[in-house]
Parts: C-alpha cells; sequence; structure tokens
C-alpha cells in the first residue's frame, strides 16, 4: 500500500454546496488539515463542510464557522490537541458551503492510503 501525502484546492466560487474532494478507488484517506482562506478585506463569511458517505447521508464535520475577514483559518488539523484525525473510506466525499460565494479560498491535506 503506498502513501501519498496531497492536497485538494479550491476556490467556494458560489454560495452552493461544492464538491472538495472524493476519495479514490480502494483508498483510505485521513485528514491531516483544512484551512480556509477569506479573501474578502471588508466582510467575513461562514464556512461548513460536511462528509457524504456510499448512501449519500451527510455528516456535519464543521458547521457556520467564521472566518473573519481577511484572515485564515485551520478547520480540521490533526495535529491540535483538541481533535483527532479523520478517517474518509473509498468513494466518500468532503463537501464545503460558503455563505458568500467568491470569498473564500480552501486547502484540503490529505494522506491517501491505497
Amino acid at each position: 500500500m503506498p502513501n501519498v501525502y496531497t492536497n485538494y484546492k479550491a476556490v467556494l466560487t458560489t454560495n452552493e454546496l461544492t464538491t472538495l474532494y472524493t476519495v479514490g478507488s480502494e483508498t483510505t484517506a485521513i485528514i491531516k488539515s483544512l484551512r480556509a482562506t477569506n479573501i474578502d478585506e471588508e466582510n467575513d463569511c461562514k464556512i461548513s463542510c460536511f462528509i457524504v458517505d456510499t448512501d449519500s447521508v451527510s455528516y456535519t464535520l464543521e458547521t457556520n464557522r467564521n472566518v473573519q475577514k481577511g484572515t485564515s483559518e485551520e478547520l480540521f488539523n490533526s495535529y491540535s490537541f483538541s481533535t483527532s484525525p479523520v478517517v474518509l473510506k473509498e468513494s466518500e466525499v468532503v463537501k464545503m458551503h460558503a455563505q458568500n460565494g467568491g470569498d473564500l479560498h480552501v486547502i484540503l491535506s490529505v494522506l491517501e492510503i491505497s
């Protein structure tokens, strides 16, 4: 089983639910971090993150986290004392929702084991 550290990036251009990452075939993924940056210098923006399993059931990982104008937030960090890694199975999906389209850039860092 090779281990690959990689990242997935998106600009949340709308306020619709956006797919950030889908776990590949015969792969397990461990989320290392999830960073959101608000490029809007005048307005705060809320972000939510969900994991959707293979039965299309959505689970909330983060809801309405405020990202202040012109700053970044670490939404999930496996090195933090308050969190543990989130393990995703084959075909599970990470989806993001931004309050304001175009304000947020997100980067998901993940370890993929296949």
